[in-house]
């Protein structure tokens, strides 16, 4: 269906639910779609299975993460500070 260069993804919406709402779900889209990092084999096949759940296509390893990223901010800030308190 309908894609544009300016709007890529969010192009099927048409002129409906105004620019920044369009955006926003191209941005999202954009993220969730990607291919990621696995923390297991350290490949990038991750792909999303369901909301928050994630899978790699290489090793099998299914976990759990953001509803349109593997990891969240918040769990990058608590992996920052448990290795800090590792550290010391």
């Amino acid at each position: 269906m309908g894609r544009t260069k300016k709007a890529g993804r969010a192009g099927r919406f048409g002129a409906r639910y105004g620019s920044t709402v369009r955006r926003r779900v191209a941005k999202i889209e954009e993220v969730e779609k990607a291919l990621h990092k696995c923390p297991s084999c350290q490949t990038k096949a991750v792909r999303r299975v369901s909301t928050g759940i994630w899978k790699c296509r290489k090793c099998d390893h299914t976990f759990t993460g953001g509803a349109y990223s593997p990891a969240t901010d918040a769990q990058k800030i608590l992996r920052s500070l448990r290795e800090r308190s590792v550290r010391r």
